[in-house]
């Protein structure tokens, strides 16, 4: 039998800078008028987890070829980046992953972004995702660093169906602990992502409210996304949030609440009772492309700028290759501000087609949700 092989990501060269350089001045658009406000930063491809949807077992086995430890930016690199990434308007940076947790050293990373202020002198918002299997040890060294706050994975409260969600044996126990540890230390506001695959794990949905409800944790439903081309993803799957939000107020009566920006991806809702809030991500079935500020930077120091991209800029080739942090500023500007995407919005005219060249779309374990 032949082996599938489905790349993570494509063979992008490095940036052409075509213009005058550009002097960062902490305001940058992209051509629909969206401003760059967040940077996710992916600091590792690997992850102690295989779930379905995300790094299936069947492509990411055993014998799947990581990158190598050269071929990832350094904390250096990554600090030197991401300095240019605020001075064109950066306030929140978020590690990704992968699993970021399993970056070995992760702190001395940290320490050197909180350190970070915008042009108008504040801290940035330096926050994390993680599965949570490695929370409980690492909260406190964390939050000593410098990290703002946590968002944990977790999709169910069933110890069976989690273990064959994330098929690599953790339990629930180890993440509700590194939720509690993370608590413990002021990782807060902490948010709790749970991705319902309808049939799979929408059963949970009101078990998760209500485990939650009243813990200060923000709880958050999203809809189960088309990333990539690996997890075999089909609409039929999708549970759409307006159903999420409707079994949850069968239980917990909800009321609507205003979103703290307008690039918010979640829509917020608030339990009548005052037992605190749940957020919905509708990514298929609602997409807020428009009010998207968002950038992505892969492991190897690949720039996306779409979760669904099938291309990136290489921005690791200019770091390596001395370019001046006014050239690499400028290559930043350039991409940003030629950029268009707007696929969420786009689905369902024009769906991307994986068999077509440049139809292939990054996959997320390589540059974070």
């Amino acid at each position: 039998m032949s082996r599938r092989i489905i790349p993570v990501a494509d063979l992008s060269t490095a940036p052409v800078i075509a213009g005058p350089t550009q002097t960062p001045s902490g305001v940058l658009h992209d051509a629909l008028a969206r401003p760059l406000r967040d940077l996710r930063i992916s600091v590792t491809d690997r992850c102690n987890f295989r779930c379905v949807y995300c790094m299936p077992r069947a492509v990411f086995d055993k014998d799947y070829a990581f990158l190598p430890h050269s071929a990832l930016l350094s904390f250096e690199e990554i600090e030197r980046l991401a300095q240019l990434f605020v001075a064109h308007g950066v306030e929140k940076i978020r590690l990704t992953g992968g699993e970021p947790l399993l970056r070995k050293n992760l702190e001395f990373l940290i320490d050197r972004l909180a350190r970070l202020t915008t042009p108008a002198g504040r801290p940035l918002d330096l926050t994390l995702t993680t599965n949570g299997s490695l929370l409980a040890r690492k909260a406190r060294s964390l939050k000593d660093a410098g990290l703002t706050r946590v968002t944990v994975s977790l999709d169910a409260l069933d110890d069976a169906l989690i273990r064959r969600m994330n098929d690599a044996d953790f339990a629930v126990a180890d993440v509700l602990d590194g939720i509690a540890a993370a608590h413990a230390v002021g990782l807060a506001p902490l948010k709790v992502n749970m991705v319902v695959k309808r049939g799979t794990n929408d059963g949970e949905i009101v078990a998760m409210a209500r485990h939650f409800k009243g813990t200060g944790a923000v709880l958050r439903f999203i809809e189960y996304m088309d990333v990539g081309t690996s997890n075999g993803w089909n609409m039929t799957e999708v549970l759409p949030s307006a159903e999420v939000v409707s079994r949850i107020a069968e239980h917990f009566p909800l009321v609507p609440l205003e979103a703290h920006s307008a690039a918010e991806t979640a829509q917020r809702w608030g339990y009548v009772d005052g037992g605190g809030e749940i957020g919905v991500i509708s990514s298929v079935t609602r997409a807020f492309c428009g009010a998207c500020t968002r950038a992505r930077l892969s492991t190897e120091g690949k720039l996306y700028l779409c979760l669904f991209a099938s291309t990136g800029h290489d921005l690791r080739a200019l770091l390596r290759g001395a370019a001046s942090d006014a050239e690499i500023a400028t290559a930043i500007a350039e991409i940003w501000q030629g950029r268009s995407d707007r696929y969420s919005q786009l689905r369902g005219s024009q769906p991307a087609d994986p068999g077509e060249p440049g139809g292939r779309r990054v996959e997320m374990s390589y540059i974070g949700g």
